[in-house]
Order: C-alpha cells, then sequence, then structure tokens
C-alpha cells in the first residue's frame, strides 16, 4: 500500500465530509417525498459511488440491507454507457430485478458528479415506491411467480438526458402503476437529493483537487479495514456452521425453506459460505445475488465494525461464497416480490454459526422476520388508498442483558413504523391497541425482547396482505434460553367469526372487521434459573411477564410457595 502524502487534518475533514453529504441528501429526499414509506418509515439509502462503482460513503441511519446494492446499480450503467457517456444533468433511474436482486418497488435514482467537466463520481439513492404496477399492490403478497407480474424493470434509463426530460419514459411511468403522483412525486424527491449530493461532491473536488480527494478516500477505506482486520483477528479459525428453517414460501405452506450457512475465520479474513442454502422457490421469497450479500454484510459488519461510517473499506476482508440458483442468488426470471423475508433469519443463522467462536457477542435470535401489513382499497370518489405498516418484534437476549422489545428487523435498522395518529387520518382504519405483548419474550437470564400486538379496525371494504415469518421456527435461545412467541395475525369478522393467518394474500374485509398482529419475541440467553430476582418481579410488576410464566419457566416462587412446590411447577 503507498503511504499517504494528504495532511491527517484533510483526510478527517474528508471522512466526515463525504458522510455528511449523504445525510444531507437523506435529508432532502425524507422532506420532499410524497409516500410515508419514505419520509415516516425512511426506507431509503443515499450515497457517492466512485466512478469505479465503490462505495465512498452511505448515510448514516440507511437500512443495513442496501450495503450492497447502490455500487451494482452504477456499474450497470458505467457497463452500458461507458464513462464518457454521461453528461452533466443527467439522471438515471434503475430498477432491474436480476441487476439489483430485490423487488421492484426499490428505485435506484443515480447522477453523475462532475468538476469542471470531469466526471468524479456518482450521487445515488435508493427508495421504495409505493406501487410499480404489476400483480402486486403494497408488499406482502405471495401471488406472482415471475418478475415480469411483479411490475415496470427499468435498467438504467436516463431519465433526464443533459437536462432533458425523457417525456416518454415519463409517461410509461404514469400509464403503468397505480399511484402515479405518489410514485413520480418521489421520484422528483430522489432526483432533488441526487443534485445536492453531485453538488457537494463537485465542491469537494474543487477546494480540494481530486488527486486529493481519491487519495483521501483511499486512505479512509485501508483505515476501516485494518479495524475490521483487527477484530477478525481476535476469532479463533476455524470452520462454523449452523442451519435453520423459514416456516415455507408462501405458496407450498407445508414445505419449509433450509437455510444452512458455512463460516470460515483464517488469519483477518472471514468467509460466508452460502452454498448449501436452499434452492430458489417457485413463489416471490427469492432475492438476486445482492440478497445474499447484504445478508453477509449485515452479519459480518455487525460483528466487526457496528460503529464505523459505511464505505466499500468496511467489506474488504469478506468473501462470500454464493453459487447461482439458491433463494438469495436466483436466476432470471425468478419473481423477487418477498426478496427480504429469508434475510433477517440468514443473519441470525451467520451469528448462530459463530456462537461456538465468540459466544460474549452473539445473542440469542430475534423475531426474525420483515412483518407488516398492506391494506388497499378505494374511497367512495374512486380514488385509491393504500396503507402500508411494519411492525416491531422482540430481539434476544444478549450475553450481557435483555433483548430489545417492539424493535424492527436486523435488516431494516433505522426505520420506523408509521404513526398511529398518521395512520387513522389518512386510512379508513382505527388502530384500536398497539402494545407490548406479555410473555412473548423467551426465558433466559437475560430475557427476550417482547413482540407487540397491534389491532386494526376496518372502516370501508378494502383487501389486504398478511405475511409473517417464524410462525413455524421460532426464534431460538442461546445457552440454555428458551425459544421467544412465534408471530400470528388473527381476523375478527364483524359477524363473530374468527381465524388466525400466517400468510394471506388479498384477503376480503369489511367495515367492522378486525385484523390483530401478534410480532414474535426474542429467544431467551442462558438458564432462566439464574435470572437476577429483581429483574423478573420487576417484569411481573410491569405486566411484561405474568406470574404463570414466571412459575413455569423461572421457576419463581410467589410469596409464600413452598420451595419444593416451585420446582415442581418449573419442571412440569
Amino acid at each position: 500500500m503507498t503511504k499517504a502524502t494528504t495532511d491527517p487534518i484533510t483526510i478527517e475533514v474528508v471522512r466526515n465530509a463525504v458522510v455528511a453529504y449523504a445525510d444531507e441528501m437523506a435529508d432532502v429526499l425524507s422532506k420532499s417525498a410524497y409516500n410515508m414509506m419514505i419520509y415516516e418509515v425512511r426506507d431509503y439509502c443515499c450515497g457517492l459511488i466512485d466512478t469505479d462503482g465503490r462505495m465512498i460513503s452511505q448515510n448514516r441511519g440507511g437500512l443495513p440491507i442496501f450495503l450492497a446494492d447502490l455500487g451494482v446499480a452504477v456499474e450497470d450503467g458505467i457497463k452500458r454507457y461507458g464513462l464518457d457517456g454521461f453528461a452533466e444533468g443527467d439522471v438515471l433511474v434503475m430498477n432491474h430485478g436480476h441487476i439489483c436482486g430485490q423487488h421492484l418497488n426499490n428505485v435506484v435514482v443515480y447522477a453523475p458528479c462532475f468538476h469542471g467537466g470531469e466526471l468524479i463520481g456518482f450521487a445515488a439513492n435508493r427508495a421504495h415506491w409505493v406501487d410499480i404496477g404489476g400483480g402486486r399492490q403494497g408488499f406482502g403478497s405471495n401471488a406472482t411467480t415471475d418478475i415480469y407480474s411483479e411490475g415496470l424493470q427499468m435498467r438504467s434509463l436516463k431519465i433526464y438526458d443533459a437536462g432533458k426530460a425523457n417525456e416518454t419514459l415519463l409517461q410509461i411511468i404514469r400509464d403503468n402503476i397505480r399511484y402515479p403522483d405518489a410514485s413520480l412525486g418521489d421520484l422528483r424527491a430522489q432526483i432533488a437529493s441526487c443534485q445536492v449530493g453531485a453538488r457537494r461532491f463537485g465542491e469537494l473536488v474543487g477546494r480540494y483537487s481530486r488527486a486529493t480527494v481519491d487519495e483521501c478516500v483511499a486512505t479512509i477505506w485501508a483505515q476501516a479495514d485494518r479495524q475490521v482486520r483487527s477484530v477478525i483477528e481476535k476469532i479463533p479459525d476455524g470452520t462454523y456452521s449452523a442451519t435453520s428453517f423459514l416456516d415455507n414460501d408462501g405458496r407450498a405452506l407445508d414445505k419449509p425453506l433450509r437455510i444452512k450457512v458455512t463460516v470460515t475465520v483464517k488469519g483477518a479474513r472471514m468467509s460466508v459460505d452460502f452454498s448449501e442454502m436452499n434452492p430458489q422457490v417457485d413463489g416471490p421469497l427469492n432475492s438476486g445475488r445482492s440478497g445474499g450479500i447484504a445478508a453477509a454484510r449485515v452479519a459480518f459488519k455487525a460483528l466487526t465494525s457496528p460503529n464505523l461510517d459505511v464505505n466499500e473499506g468496511c467489506f474488504r476482508s469478506l468473501d462470500v461464497v454464493l453459487p447461482e440458483g439458491t433463494m438469495l442468488s436466483a436466476r432470471p426470471p425468478a419473481a423477487l416480490g418477498q426478496w427480504s423475508i429469508a434475510l433477517p433469519t440468514v443473519i441470525d443463522t451467520i451469528l448462530k454459526a459463530l456462537a461456538p467462536a465468540v459466544p460474549e457477542m452473539i445473542p440469542a435470535a430475534h423475531k426474525g422476520d420483515m412483518g407488516g401489513c398492506s391494506f388497499f382499497g378505494f374511497y367512495g370518489d374512486g380514488s385509491r388508498f393504500l396503507l402500508m405498516n411494519i411492525f416491531g418484534g422482540g430481539w434476544g437476549g444478549r450475553p450481557h442483558g435483555d433483548g430489545a422489545s417492539a424493535s424492527v428487523s436486523v435488516c431494516q435498522g433505522d426505520v420506523r413504523n408509521t404513526p398511529v395518529e398518521l395512520q387513522e387520518i389518512k386510512y379508513p382504519f382505527v388502530i384500536e391497541r398497539h402494545m407490548l405483548r406479555p410473555d412473548s419474550g423467551g426465558a433466559g437470564r437475560y430475557r427476550g425482547g417482547l413482540g407487540v400486538e397491534l389491532t386494526y379496525r376496518v372502516l370501508r371494504a378494502c383487501k389486504g396482505n398478511i405475511n409473517f415469518d417464524r410462525t413455524v421456527t421460532p426464534p431460538w435461545g442461546l445457552n440454555g434460553g428458551k425459544e421467544g412467541a412465534v408471530s400470528l395475525a388473527i381476523i375478527e369478522r364483524a359477524d363473530g367469526r374468527t381465524e388466525n393467518v400466517n400468510k394471506a394474500t388479498n384477503v376480503a374485509f369489511e367495515p367492522g372487521d378486525r385484523v390483530t398482529f401478534l410480532t414474535a419475541g426474542g429467544g431467551g440467553y442462558g438458564d432462566p434459573r439464574e435470572r437476577d430476582r429483581g429483574l423478573l418481579e420487576s417484569d411481573i410488576e410491569k405486566g411484561l411477564v405474568s406470574a404463570e410464566v414466571a412459575r413455569r419457566d423461572y421457576g419463581f416462587a410467589a410469596p409464600g410457595e413452598s420451595e419444593p412446590a416451585m420446582r415442581l411447577a418449573a419442571n412440569s
């Protein structure tokens, strides 16, 4: 490695500047977007990419599972047009399934950055559009079997060419999606975000020169790599494997899907091997290659550099073995609508494999799904509505503390649920209950976090999608901890009928119907009998753990209860 000649102060200025630009891009996007999945939930990421498609920076608080894909989207455009095929004022749109590997609603917009007429990089973002056409509305549908039924695909298309709008492409988008005002509004927000990033990066190069900024970025990557390697070197060399299962693909409900990972640590490098992953499936629970890489990267970064800003250097020491044709590397024209469903359990399984090597770092399994809801229908004037929300659940107990409650999955990072008040203002629903789900956290010396209980009352006829996972295979405990509770949805019809649902697409609802979502809890860590008595009494007092479960799982003796009776109850 060539020794850096730039002074340390300039390196620090550039380090913080490129992250600040990505954060500013995120602010512009979230403040100007039209749909709540962006401006409330924050289902997006923003960043700067170099002219080789490598990640210079990503905004803080971005979606973790977007750690792999902005670069591949831009790289595809570079291959198509060549570096001399971009002009100032270009804006490109990209969501191609085979390249990006995820559902088509996640649309990448990117713009070239210029300084003095020279192409110096790209500003890019990815954001979740509420609709992209095709047979799916919202998320959670298991109805599709190929990518063509899931909506429009756009592969590195110039929606602005040297500042001139491509009206033909805009018209195609407007005519083929259900909510064009929302999606085209989001497109404009994404363009504004890219313009800010491109301008800021140009200003940075103007201040310090292209050569200096490039050297600073190379130094920042190398420093990140050194920090990551120092962590890997502390993990004992060896090969570690683990297996888990997803419930099913949403279509063949009696067929569980195998997740097997093998992690090899050798010196300062780590390899994650997905060769024995379940083959791709007929339904939409597939991802492209970037999905598998993203899962490996999330687990890798959580272990090695959770507090470092995201850049290319964070992943130099990671190798991913991912043959084609698995459900994490599906061949076209596989359906990808539920691309993210498998990823939380894949990440949990990578961590599970490493538990014997680094027991002080690995928690029990978390809720492990990307659960949420979509309700859609029409108002009296013929206009459409689409309510989308995501749910929190329990995280696994940790080696040194309880798991977090009511938190989104490890794949969703800092995204947030949609506020109850906004849902009720904008959509024909009343949310009657949103509370922690008692007894859902797995018992342990350190208890699993609790899931949530959320009840919607329907005010207007509509349809909805329900999609939970870990309803058969619970979030597992670790080192003697018990499993967390599984997820479940309960539909109570206005006429008194009740049904339990785990996965269902286009379910019809009438006014007065209720849907209650019970999300999974995290697994417990360690023997429950070793839990601190004061903590358990506090759990009981707060209603997090019932007296019955305290007695059964923790062997807790109520005042006046005899010790032999307590042991008998705990062993029954």
